[in-house]
């Protein structure tokens, strides 16, 4: 399997909960829609919770500030992800996600890779 990993800021004018419920609400649809040109095995959202937990996570580390969320979304191998771009369908989709993700999303300070996962425990 390939993983894409989008680690997400908002827009600065959004709030967490506008952006989360933005993105569960509207964004989550589109991707649904655009799966099958996609060729998207699987699509997960990773809502950061406002708690004083992670706060305390963070300054026992040292650590920068929280994303608001991450993105996940599996293909079955590098293959099929090069495949869905391939096609005028891939394209539009692509685009259609990209046009809506600048509605939300700080995309100059969200990181975006793919990978691949080594389980350790299952």
């Amino acid at each position: 399997m390939l993983k894409l990993s989008f680690c997400l800021r908002r827009l600065p004018e959004l709030s967490r909960e506008e952006f989360q419920r933005y993105w569960r609400e509207n964004h989550a649809p589109l991707v649904e829609k655009h799966a099958g040109a996609l060729r998207i095995s699987r699509y997960v959202q990773t809502h950061t919770l406002s708690d004083p937990v992670n706060a305390a996570l963070r300054a026992g580390r040292g650590g920068p500030e929280e994303y608001d969320g991450v993105a996940e979304l599996w293909w079955e191998s590098l293959e099929e992800f090069q495949a869905a771009t391939a096609t005028e369908a891939g394209l539009e989709a692509g685009r259609a996600l990209l046009e809506d993700e600048r509605r939300f999303i700080d995309l100059v300070h969200s990181p975006i890779w793919i990978s691949k996962e080594h389980e350790v425990i299952g």
